[in-house]
């Protein structure tokens, strides 16, 4: 980040350019789309893979953007990278768990952050290279996913989902971005604690703090909103 004390906002685009490159290896590791159809890049010095086709590049960019919007507003608990079968059925969840990112009101998005320790001195907020360090060690965990999953079946799509935090407010407008998805049955949210999960990595850089990991899925998922226009 170009600021020497960055805001809740210059956080915020730094989460979701590193999601951005997340997606894009996501999608390159599961094979939803021909390996040859990806670039080599780099990113936080780091070897990463992204996908050439315009159409694809836009509608995550597209999804980042939403999700950005939406963490603005202080309404996100998690975001989900959500892989499904020709069936529709989900099968894989790449989840980044953010309720930990700190409540900002709108008027504040743009004032330098200032940590303060339980005394009430102030600390130094973490330099970008430590975040983008950070960063680096998840991207490297994240390509190498596939060692500890099964192979995903043929002709699998993919979406972006949130789930709201409990006093987050739904997000609508014209045009809309996302479309409310279907909620979860008792017996499914007793289930979901019994699937596989794989963590990925904690990151803990200043004032951004999230865990990453992936859900193998035995039942829907529990997204409250999902993106529309997944390939």
């Amino acid at each position: 980040m170009a600021h020497d004390q960055p805001t809740f906002r210059s956080f915020v685009t730094a989460f979701t350019d590193f999601l951005t490159v997340a997606i894009h290896t996501i999608l390159y590791e599961r094979n939803i789309y021909p390996q040859t159809s990806f670039l080599s890049a780099r990113k936080y010095n780091f070897a990463v893979r992204q996908n050439r086709h315009p159409k694809v590049c836009e509608w995550i960019n597209d999804a980042a953007s939403a999700v950005e919007a939406e963490l603005l507003k202080g309404a996100v608990e998690r975001v989900a990278v959500v892989m499904y079968s020709k069936q529709n059925k989900p099968l894989e969840r790449f989840v980044f768990d953010l309720a930990r990112f700190p409540a900002v009101p709108a008027t504040e998005l743009d004032v330098p952050l200032e940590r303060v320790d339980a005394n009430g001195s102030k600390l130094p907020i973490l330099p970008s290279v430590d975040m983008e360090e950070q960063f680096r060690a998840t991207m490297s965990r994240l390509t190498n996913c596939s060692t500890a999953l099964q192979p995903l079946p043929s002709g699998c799509t993919f979406t972006v989902a949130i789930e709201l935090r409990r006093n987050g407010e739904a997000p609508t407008g014209h045009p809309q971005p996302w479309v409310s998805a279907q909620q979860q049955s008792n017996k499914a949210l007793a289930q979901k604690a019994q699937k596989q999960t794989t963590p990925i990595r904690s990151v803990t850089a200043g004032e951004m703090e999230f865990e990453t990991w992936i859900e193998d899925l035995q039942e829907e998922p529990s997204q409250s909103f999902t993106s529309e226009g997944s390939e």
